[in-house]
């Protein structure tokens, strides 16, 4: 009588990915706590948040870090720990859509161009290398300034300048990916542009596709903390910590340093969690960078 053999449960792609990145990079896990918490914070700051993000206490001005103000108050008496909660939600909300945006308008770039080649790639390339002559601060100063400082005009400026610049990339991957023997046998099977762009290079260039959406989360968030330090990012009384830096963190710097220091740590933070955490992932996610074993 045979012994009937159950099938192992299989465990899923996102845990053992999870593992891999844990046993194979720790720097990369440790990138990934960071992001998740200032997501977590970003997400429920109206929870965690312990005073309002504009409660104004003219009697607690300037008080330092204690066991009621954990980052201390500012020079109107607002809470500084409740200020850089609600000010990684706006972090979160602009990095992950303006990155989202800039991975859009890439791929559709990148593919165009490196899929039909040709005089489609000659005139895509030669618009993005207008693009990419300028520098990109004096372009979003210049643009912010025509059309206004607000959150839609930082995300989708910031959306297009990195956008335009990081089709390269996915040209590149495009291009070696395309002189493969079974992309040659689909096409020559019958199989429609559709089909060929969306089973089989889309699918071959998730790797940088990804890579280049971590990066772009951290850089999104940089430049937006330095237009709003400029004073062209999101106006006041909304606490971006670009804006706190520049705001009562310069002025004060000196007489409460708290005030910069809090802010900027936390920037600190997040990008260097999310630089990390995109390095780890171009390493396991290509395997030309995992090395021997």
């Amino acid at each position: 009588m045979s012994a009937t053999v159950i099938p192992a449960p299989r465990r899923s792609a996102f845990l053992a990915g999870l593992l891999r990145l844990i046993r194979e990079k720790p720097l990369g896990a440790i990138g990934l706590a960071i992001v998740l918490v200032f997501l977590f914070c970003g997400i429920f700051a109206d929870v965690l948040a312990p005073h309002g993000v504009n409660q104004i206490s003219p009697v607690n001005r300037l008080k330092p870090p204690s066991a009621r103000f954990w980052f201390g108050t500012d020079h109107l008496g607002r809470d500084m720990f409740s200020r850089i909660l609600y000010g990684a939600q706006l972090s979160v909300i602009i990095g992950l859509t303006a990155a989202s945006l800039a991975t859009f308008i890439s791929v559709t770039l990148g593919v165009v161009s490196g899929y039909f080649g040709g005089r489609i790639d000659m005139l895509i390339q030669r618009v993005v290398d207008a693009w990419m002559s300028f520098p990109e601060l004096i372009i979003l100063i210049v643009v912010v300034s025509v059309v206004g400082p607000g959150m839609l005009q930082v995300i989708g400026i910031l959306g297009l300048t990195f956008g335009i610049g990081g089709s390269r990339i996915i040209r590149g991957a495009v291009i070696s990916v395309r002189e493969n023997m079974y992309i040659h046998a689909t096409q020559s099977m019958g199989a429609s542009t559709t089909r060929v762009l969306l089973r089989h290079i889309l699918p071959n260039i998730m790797a940088p596709v990804l890579v280049l959406f971590s990066t772009r989360v951290g850089a999104v968030i940089l430049v937006e903390s330095g237009l709003s330090f400029l004073g062209f990012g999101v106006p006041p009384p909304a606490p971006t910590w670009g804006g706190m830096l520049s705001g009562s963190g310069r002025t004060y710097m000196y007489l409460a340093p708290w005030l910069a220091l809090a802010p900027g740590l936390c920037l600190t933070m997040v990008v260097y969690g999310i630089n990390v955490l995109g390095d780890a992932l171009r390493d396991l996610l290509d395997p030309r960078m995992r090395g021997s074993r």
